[in-house]
């Protein structure tokens, strides 16, 4: 199979079969890991002569990322990274809530204990280096447990209603996860959520998930508005 190799060598060649595919996981990422900004504009000439590809794969990537909520396309201007707002913050809210509720009561009877166990120990770990100025293992553990969770039910849709929105929510994350007390409200959620799963009490692991998810969105608009996340 034939591979592009990029512009800038220290980018990965990019098979052609998959090129869309590779192109849109790096783009995301850069979004993701704020290295385009929000409101940051996207030469799609220039993001093609730096992979060294066609047009076709770049627009492609860019309808994609449109879809999740990550850019956006304006008349005459050009595509910009979004400026995730107050009303963005509350529809993946809302609809995270709604999926992770469901999940999170099937996951109280189907998990088996030695992966609760295990999600419960990377917490903890996670929450002990992030005192120490480290925050890549709590993302790495909270996108595992609720990811685990939702897929924790076998259900396809369920599981593709949620991955269709996680890009925005990792990226929201790291926008906004800079504090110690974020940190541990949300590790003291997810023990609570686990141990609940754990003990196979479905009606409190489903409480615990709910009011994680209410307390998401709080702290989220709450550091929107005191410009802790800049948008």
């Amino acid at each position: 199979m034939a591979t592009q190799h990029p512009q800038n060598s220290s980018e990965p060649a990019l098979v052609v079969g998959s090129i869309a595919d590779q192109l849109y996981g790096i783009l995301c990422d850069r979004i993701t890991t704020g290295v385009y900004a929000p409101g940051s504009r996207l030469d799609p000439q220039a993001i093609a002569k730096e992979f060294g590809v066609s047009r076709t794969p770049v627009r492609d990537t860019l309808v994609r990322l449109e879809n999740d909520r990550l850019v956006e396309t304006r008349p005459r201007s050009g595509t910009f990274v979004t400026r995730p707002s107050r009303h963005d913050v509350h529809e993946v809210c809302q609809l995270r809530k709604a999926l992770e509720w469901l999940a999170t009561g099937v996951a109280a009877v189907n998990m088996p204990g030695e992966q609760i166990a295990d999600l419960r120990a990377e917490a903890v770990s996670a929450l002990k280096a992030a005192d120490n100025g480290d925050y890549d293992p709590f993302f790495a553990s909270d996108t595992r447990i609720h990811r685990e969770i939702v897929v924790a039910t076998g259900n396809s849709r369920l599981i593709s209603a949620r991955e269709s929105v996680e890009p925005f929510v990792y990226w929201l994350r790291v926008l906004g996860a800079t504090g110690r007390h974020r940190l541990a409200g949300s590790t003291k959620r997810h023990l609570e959520i686990l141990d609940a799963i754990a003990a196979r009490d479905v009606d409190k692991a489903q409480e615990a998930a709910a009011l994680h998810l209410v307390e998401i969105e709080e702290w989220t608009l709450a550091d929107m508005a005191s410009h802790t996340i800049v948008t």
